[in-house]
């Protein structure tokens, strides 16, 4: 009796050394945790697809240039001025020029910003 019992008890450490059942727990815990959890992140974190697009509205339009800044907005001035070229390369031309512009003041904030830090960093 006491043999058959010392055999199951090392037949046990033999399949759960092989197996590695803390890793195969461990997994399924993590699944039934996964599973069962239910989670509503569109109410509680306010995630949901709408309010991350206001979001990036409110980035995207910060500036008040007139040009278009999402494809969206592209798309529709694509469509009111297709059957006017002239008309489509005036407002090409006029954003253009208001997207030069922005890059210009943004492009030489940062030179003279980079200028004085390396200026800083040589002394």
């Amino acid at each position: 009796m006491k043999n058959l019992f010392t055999k199951a008890i090392n037949l046990i450490k033999f399949i759960s050394q092989t197996f590695e059942f803390k890793r195969f727990f461990a997994i399924a815990l993590v699944g039934f945790l996964v599973l069962t959890t239910s989670l509503n992140s569109n109410i509680d974190s306010g995630r949901s697809r709408d309010t991350v697009i206001r979001r990036l509205d409110k980035v995207v339009h910060q500036d008040d240039a007139d040009r278009p800044k999402t494809t969206g907005e592209w798309n529709k001035e694509a469509r009111q001025t297709e059957d006017a070229p002239g008309e489509r390369a005036k407002r090409i031309a006029k954003e253009s020029g208001e997207a030069l512009k922005q890059w210009g003041s943004v492009y030489s904030d940062t030179a003279k910003r980079s200028a004085n830090e390396l200026q800083d960093n040589n002394r």
